[in-house]
């Protein structure tokens, strides 16, 4: 990051992270997550794309292909069922361009951002929706709140 800070045109040399350098970084931010958690995920697959599919941009409604960051496919762990058929893996989708671009827009570093999406799409694995997500997420922001005044 010297280099970009003593010459401005050393921007040019930064690239963003491949699919493969992204799809390495989702793996170590798995790795990272509590062993309880890993677990009760193991069969998920976890793939990285450039983008959404068409048909996907049109089953969720999105706008642009930068509308979504990530996306689960497949059957939440409270609704699958011993006596179906063969079941496809879940699966966990990060969308590498729509992630930079985010990232590219926000204060926060690039491996937050994945925490955050793949947490958020492993919660759908585990039968949330996103209401319930976004539920969790204020309490817990409330929370820390509570706890930063209480440390005053």
């Amino acid at each position: 990051m010297a280099e970009v800070t003593s010459d401005p045109l050393a921007w040019r040399a930064t690239k963003a992270p491949s699919l493969a350098e992204l799809e390495v970084l989702a793996g170590e931010v798995f790795r990272r997550l509590p062993k309880r958690f890993r677990d009760l995920a193991a069969d998920v697959v976890i793939r990285v794309d450039d983008f959404p599919a068409d048909d996907v941009l049109d089953e969720m409604g999105a706008e642009t292909e930068f509308d979504l960051l990530g996306l689960f496919q497949g059957v939440g762990l409270p609704f699958r069922s011993e006596s179906a058929p063969v079941q496809m893996p879940n699966m966990i989708w990060l969308y590498r361009r729509p992630i930079l671009d985010y990232w590219a827009e926000h204060d926060e570093t690039l491996g937050a951002i994945v925490k955050h999406v793949l947490v958020h799409e492993i919660g759908h694995h585990f039968g949330l929706s996103d209401a319930d997500m976004a539920a969790i997420e204020e309490a817990a922001e409330q929370s820390k709140a509570e706890q930063s005044k209480g440390a005053i």
